[in-house]
């Protein structure tokens, strides 16, 4: 999912339905661009030094980050459950030129396998960036995917909400959601052998509907398997 949103939004504005799909489809329906079409900044300041090479990215939304990966060189794949933020990530890609270096496919990651067709043995670059969702969605196992899609010597990168603005409707997680190093323990990257290259909470402004603002932090980390 992407940050960075056209208009001020929270997409637990209204109660979801059962089904993870129709939510977002209708949240994505509600506006004809819901993210401002820039690639995530933690994602372009750590990926921007790598030699490019396969990329995943987990929820890709509206195609920003997938693009931005394209123009860099990275041949990626980019997955989502909703048909009609691929749509719109589809006419992203072509109006870039990148299309032909971007494959998208409409999954529910809850259902997701590293092995499903469509995806590759390994990739060189599995990224989630705000993985979270007012549905229900088993993040960490989502991510214990993610790393087994993770080539020799490639890396991970997740990037996610450490806490939320006072004005939002997200209520505070209980548990707290982890930090990056916590996460990377979680996910098992430490007793793997897996190189830590970043894992810390970042600080962001944000301005809330009648211009307040408030500092809230993402947490991002960055791992390389081995060989």
């Amino acid at each position: 999912m992407q940050e960075n949103p056209t208009h001020q939004h929270d997409p637990q504005e209204s109660e979801p339905p059962a089904r993870p799909h129709e939510f977002w489809d209708g949240f994505y329906r509600e506006r004809t661009q819901v993210w401002s079409g820039n690639p995530n900044a933690l994602l372009v300041r750590e990926v921007e030094g790598l030699n490019p090479g396969t990329a995943l990215e987990l929820g890709c939304g509206e195609g920003a980050d997938a693009v931005w990966l394209a123009k860099k060189g990275w041949e990626v794949t980019g997955m989502d459950i909703s048909a009609v933020a691929l749509e719109r990530a589809a006419a992203h890609a072509r109006d870039a030129g990148v299309d032909n270096l971007v494959t998208l496919l409409e999954a529910d990651l809850a259902e997701w396998s590293a092995t499903d067709p469509g995806t590759c043995p390994g990739y060189d670059l599995v990224c989630a960036q705000y993985l979270h969702s007012p549905t229900e969605l088993p993040r960490n196992a989502i991510l214990l995917r993610a790393v087994a899609a993770v080539a020799p010597r490639g890396r991970l990168l997740v990037v996610g909400h450490q806490d939320f603005p006072p004005w939002g409707r997200h209520p505070a997680p209980d548990p707290a959601l982890p930090t990056a190093a916590e996460l990377a323990e979680e996910l098992g990257l430490v007793a793997a052998g897996w190189i830590i290259e970043t894992a810390e909470a970042i600080p962001r402004t944000v301005q809330g509907p009648e211009g307040q603002e408030a500092v809230v932090h993402d947490n991002v980390l960055l791992a390389q398997r081995g060989a």
